[in-house]
């Protein structure tokens, strides 16, 4: 049997417990080979409680097959509640990073016009429950119109740490966009220089001089009725970059009408940030986090029946 990792990853005196997997085996199969103190039910109850992670990532499904060397974590607590919180849900926290979905319609933090319900201040108040010193620094941003995963350090280590290692440390940024038209061919990479106007607008040139790279990559994943459902990986992480990269290509974002769409078929921008990994800032581990599609998004590109 594996010698379990108890080194403490979370406030108090419980420790989370790391195995690692040695053999194909299905989940349930694997927990009560390494965890002997605790019977059938009690597995059940970590399972539903969202105790158990693979590789970072949490599973409740008692069957899932795990692979030769995966991470089962125990952890010691619960998954935070988070249903109070309108606009937002914690998916990961431990003393330097919190990582969310951000509903589409909430801003990451607050503008000149707009301070009081955003992201940042949500968790702001959340984090002061606990110690009202506490802090939270933000590491990126989405739009207010994209939902998705995001993140936010605790400290301004943190904070310096994961900006300034950014593109060395983020190993992958998937977005999911819905678009007007159907891309053709159905997987490139677009390529420019964006710089933004005094207007608030960004504008793309394949002049060095004029803006900053930016890298996207796209991959249709289905379409139908006039739309199409695309993976968007980022090689650079610039302000509306995909908005104006699908402008570029003639398949605006559905629901854009800054960068040139006109439809609006789910009431909302469709764009929504699908996987965030990276290596943790502290510790070095691989982290990697994901906010289902929304349903609505895949409601456009569903085969209507004759």
């Amino acid at each position: 049997m594996d010698k379990p990792d108890q080194s403490p990853r979370r406030r108090g005196e419980r420790t989370d417990v790391n195995l690692t997997v040695s053999e194909p085996v299905e989940l349930m199969t694997f927990l009560i080979a390494q965890l002997p103190h605790k019977n059938r039910n009690n597995i059940k109850s970590l399972l539903k409680n969202k105790q158990i992670l693979v590789d970072d990532k949490v599973y409740t499904q008692f069957n899932h097959p795990l692979r030769a060397g995966q991470i089962v974590t125990v952890a010691a607590n619960r998954a935070p509640q988070t249903s109070q919180y309108r606009g937002l849900t914690i998916l990961f926290e431990d003393s330097h990073l919190i990582v969310i979905n951000k509903q589409a319609g909430l801003l990451s933090m607050g503008t000149d016009k707009e301070r009081d319900r955003t992201a940042y201040s949500i968790l702001s108040d959340y984090i002061k429950k606990e110690n009202p010193k506490n802090r939270i620094f933000i590491i990126h941003r989405l739009d207010r119109e994209t939902s998705g995963v995001m993140m936010f350090a605790k400290s301004e280590k943190v904070q310096r740490l994961m900006q300034e290692s950014w593109n060395a440390t983020t190993k992958q940024r998937t977005y999911v966009g819905l678009v007007e038209g159907i891309p053709e061919p159905p997987t490139g990479t677009v390529v420019s220089y964006l710089r933004e106007s005094k207007a608030l607008i960004v504008y793309s040139s394949q002049n060095p001089d004029n803006g900053q790279l930016a890298v996207t990559n796209y991959n249709v994943v289905k379409s139908a009725n006039g739309y199409a459902l695309l993976n968007l990986e980022l090689e650079t992480g610039r302000k509306n970059q995909i908005r104006v990269h699908m402008q570029d290509i003639g398949h605006p974002i559905v629901g854009d009408a800054k960068y040139g769409a006109t439809s609006d078929p789910i009431g909302r921008l469709g764009l929504h940030a699908e996987v965030l990994a990276f290596e943790h800032p502290i510790s070095g581990q691989p982290m990697r986090f994901d906010a289902p599609v929304p349903k609505s998004f895949l409601s456009v590109v569903k085969e209507r029946e004759a």
